[in-house]
């Protein structure tokens, strides 16, 4: 009995640690409007109301992408987006169609940094700030923002953040 209740510690501990690299993501809509924000890979995607937030945790040693779809009609999980529409599904899979404003990270493993960008290279959507709770704000009113990668091979709009960090992803900030 004694060593059951040793690997039941054991097991909770290593969850534990396991987790605690772990991001969390507040994605907010302040936009007049419906947004459907979607991730990949983690997240799927849901419908905001103005002024409503979605709470998504992030794995450690995970990179992807979060984003705003407008224009959405969905029944039954499937349905279309005017923008950063992904196949017609609700809960997101693979990326959205052009134009989306993308906010892309890398949870660190093992208490390595995060790193976070915003994206127009897929083009701009929405108007977006990303931020890490140890980090600058990226801040992105509109096409051709200055704080975002506009091409791809610009390499230079990457922000670090130590790992284990919340982070906001505001639509219409």
């Amino acid at each position: 009995m004694a060593s059951r209740a040793a690997s039941l510690a054991l097991f909770l501990l290593a969850a534990f640690a396991a987790g605690a690299n772990a991001a969390t993501f507040n994605i907010r809509n302040n936009c007049g409007y419906t947004v459907w924000p979607a991730g990949i890979p983690v997240g799927g995607g849901v419908r905001l109301n103005p002024g409503q937030s979605w709470t998504v945790n992030v794995p450690a040693g995970t990179s992807g992408r979060f984003w705003g779809r407008t224009g959405c009609s969905f029944n039954g999980g499937r349905g279309h987006c005017n923008s950063g529409d992904c196949a017609g599904a609700l809960s997101c899979s693979v990326s959205g169609q052009t134009p989306a404003t993308l906010a892309e990270y890398t949870i660190g493993a093992n208490g390595k940094q995060d790193f976070y960008d915003i994206s127009l290279v897929d083009g701009f959507n929405q108007p977006m700030d990303f931020s890490c709770s140890t980090g600058v704000n990226i801040h992105c009113p509109g096409a051709g923002c200055k704080q975002a990668y506009l091409f791809p091979k610009d390499d230079t709009k990457t922000h670090a953040c130590r790992s284990n960090s919340n982070y906001q992803v505001t639509f219409c900030p």
